[in-house]
């Protein structure tokens, strides 16, 4: 009688991938600042209460296109996730998930948030929403990312501009206040990127990817990372000298640009092996608190 292969025969990368694994694909923890950041600029393009009937279906759309474009980041990346230290273990590197039905998740969430987007809420949003996607997603991840060390100062547009999805959604217009928002998340993005890639520079060099630190080196990027915020700082200041927010802004503006300050002077100046990748943390706490601050000023403090 013939041996029996069951026990022998490699599972199928299908029976192995769980929703988890495609859960991950959508880098849920980046997409939920980015809702939140398009939730703000809702919220700030109205002073009363946001019906469901749009908030519900501009969120989702924000949300499913998002999610989308970190799939597609995960197809297009797989080769050097698979070397990295940092993502070798994500779906697509270990094996959980095929690219195939990689691409076919992605495509669908993409082609589900735009009709959402489009339909439910304005053709103007449905198409700002996907050319983040095709920013993010290939322009950056397909290009910038490999091209130059300034990928992420340039493809960092594309990652900024939920607070102005969220304002089109309500109003249908793009409006200076919504490309102010925009600036704000635009100019914290070198910071809070360059502080990982100071962390994670090996990685980054093995993959030869030229990200600041590999190219021009460590105390460059630092010192890159110093001005940045510095400038987040004067940036910072712009809502509410413009009339956009009130001084409970200004207050913790000030305050969580003070401290992000605090991190890059102590990343430039005094540095232990933690301090790049505590500062990358950090960045991701003053960036959600500074738009929850946004949002609590505009409804206590109502201009």
């Amino acid at each position: 009688m013939p041996k029996s292969t069951s026990l022998t025969m490699p599972i199928s990368v299908q029976d192995k991938a769980t929703w988890r694994d495609y859960y991950e694909l959508t880098k849920p923890r980046v997409v939920a600042l980015l809702v939140l950041t398009a939730l703000v600029g809702m919220c700030l393009s109205t002073p009363g209460i946001i019906p469901w009937q749009l908030l519900i279906p501009a969120m989702l759309g924000i949300g499913l296109i998002s999610s989308a474009a970190a799939a597609i980041n995960h197809i297009v990346d797989e080769r050097i996730d698979a070397i990295m230290a940092r993502t070798h273990k994500r779906p697509l590197p270990n094996g959980k998930v095929s690219q195939p039905n990689a691409i076919l998740f992605a495509s669908t969430l993409a082609l589900i948030g735009f009709v959402m987007l489009y339909s439910l809420v304005n053709p103007l949003t449905a198409w700002l929403t996907l050319s983040g996607l095709v920013g993010y997603s290939f322009i950056y991840t397909m290009y910038l990312k490999r091209a130059t060390p300034q990928n992420i100062t340039i493809g960092g547009l594309a990652g900024a501009i939920p607070p102005l999805l969220g304002w089109t959604a309500m109003t249908n217009e793009i409006h200076a206040n919504a490309l102010l928002l925009v600036l704000l998340i635009f100019t914290w993005t070198p910071p809070h990127f360059w502080a990982l890639a100071i962390h994670r520079k090996d990685d980054y060099a093995k993959v030869n990817i030229p990200m600041l630190p590999v190219t021009h080196g460590v105390t460059f990027t630092k010192t890159q990372i110093l001005l940045y915020t510095v400038l987040l700082f004067v940036v910072g200041l712009i809502p509410y000298l413009v009339g956009m927010s009130n001084w409970l802004y200004l207050i913790g503006a000030i305050v969580l640009n003070l401290v992000f300050f605090a991190y890059a002077w102590k990343l430039k100046f005094n540095a232990d092996e933690n301090t790049a990748m505590d500062t990358f943390k950090f960045s991701i706490i003053h960036l959600m608190l500074l738009f929850i601050v946004l949002l609590a000023d505009h409804y206590l403090l109502p201009l």
